[in-house]
């Protein structure tokens, strides 16, 4: 099964490669609400998650549907306008299948956006809030199954699932305009 997974991330890959030949330096998964946000990136490549092989479909409204790449504040980034959920019917396998990819591609700073529920009364719809750790209590691990040394240890450090200088970096940012803040993350 293993085989067969790194044999389709690796095609998966490869086709992008092709696609586009320069090399991101960041990714953005741009989660419910973002959409829009690729219109700060100056697009050199649209390719639609149905044109890329091996690769998953959202079916969430209003998630585009497209890996983007160009150039955000001077860096090559690509990114993934809608994402995949496990509530969609999609494995755990399927869903971080795109992260995978991507780290195939050479990317090696990854922003996750998503609209995430809190139990802060304070919050309001729109507030930007940094996540440190997590218990997933529904979905099943990915990392289930035999181990890919290619992609890394067994058993990854969880004492800081969040690089903690790029969280003190959001911190700074957070107060900032989203626009702003996306930018320079990957600065």
């Amino acid at each position: 099964m293993s085989e067969v997974i790194v044999q389709k991330v690796n095609e998966t890959a490869a086709f992008l490669k092709a696609q586009y030949d320069r090399q991101p330096q960041a990714a953005i998964i741009l989660g419910s609400g973002l959409g829009n946000f690729v219109q700060k990136i100056k697009v050199e490549k649209e390719v639609p998650y149905t044109d890329i092989p091996n690769f998953p479909v959202s079916t969430v409204k209003g998630h585009s549907g497209k890996l983007i790449f160009g150039e955000l504040a001077g860096k090559k980034v690509v990114a993934m306008s809608g994402r995949f959920h496990y509530y969609e019917g999609y494995t755990p396998q399927e869903v971080v299948f795109p992260i995978r990819v991507l780290k195939m591609l050479g990317i090696q700073t990854l922003l996750l956006s998503n609209a995430a529920g809190g139990v802060n009364e304070a919050f309001k719809v729109g507030d930007i809030m940094i996540i440190n750790d997590h218990i997933s209590f529904s979905t099943p691990n990915p990392l289930i199954g035999k181990n890919i040394e290619e992609w890394g240890t067994r058993f990854p450090d969880m004492s800081e699932p969040y690089k903690n200088t790029l969280s003190q970096k959001q911190r700074k940012l957070a107060g900032k305009h989203l626009y702003n803040y996306m930018r320079a993350f990957i600065l």
